[in-house]
């Protein structure tokens, strides 16, 4: 398998945008590939949007985004106060707060929910997503659920397993509202890495899986 570089390597200064209609779904779809990227990618900065919060989930989407960018040369964390589960009630505002966005970052790489989720907020910042951002590459990440969607992802990640383990350890130690959840478990965010570092033979064992739509060689 003939793996690809972002820019020129290490030297290259990436602006990354990261969106999550949730508090943890960045983390849970690719904070091992931030972590990773960061780690490799020294001058690093990234733009965090999480859409839909209450106090109790900004306080903990603030403290995990302060560990998960600790590495990056520079990051920008925005939280709003979508209403959760009404995101294709709500599309026109979220559509404007999107136009806003595309004025203040030009990212050269945007990790985004996966356009055939079936959480219909998940799906919607999927499609305007790739309706603000058409000439940008956008990997769209997988989040495990009850609906059984992943899909056959195209794009690996391969991880360390120091990287997988710290990101179980970030998402289990800052989303203290979500252990209740029976999903929310170190072995389904293990056992799906685990998986997709099956399907990409990872050195590790590990890795994170995208959808990859468009990408200019």
């Amino acid at each position: 398998m003939l793996p690809i570089v972002l820019g020129k390597g290490p030297e290259t200064q990436l602006q990354v945008l990261c969106l999550g209609a949730h508090s943890d779904d960045i983390e849970i779809g690719c904070g091992g590939t931030v972590l990773r990227l960061l780690s490799e990618y020294p001058r690093c900065s990234v733009h965090w949007v999480v859409f839909s919060s209450n106090p109790e989930r900004e306080r903990e989407a603030r403290s995990s985004a302060a560990e998960f960018l600790k590495e990056a040369t520079e990051s920008n964390l925005v939280i709003r106060d979508f209403r959760e589960s009404y995101f294709p009630y709500i599309a026109s505002q979220i559509k404007d707060f999107f136009e806003t966005l595309k004025q203040s970052v030009n990212p050269d790489l945007v990790f985004s929910h996966h356009r055939q989720d079936v959480h219909q907020d998940h799906r919607l910042i999927a499609d305007l997503c790739w309706n603000t951002f058409r000439n940008h590459l956008i990997f769209e990440y997988e989040i495990p659920k009850y609906e059984g969607d992943l899909g056959q992802p195209a794009l690996f990640v391969p991880l360390s397993r120091k990287v997988a383990e710290q990101k179980i350890a970030l998402l289990l130690r800052h989303f203290a509202s979500q252990r209740s959840r029976s999903w929310f478990r170190a072995e389904v965010f293990d056992g799906l890495m685990a998986v997709r570092g099956v399907e990409c033979n990872a050195a590790d064992g590990r890795a994170e899986a995208f959808h990859l739509r468009k990408c200019i060689l």
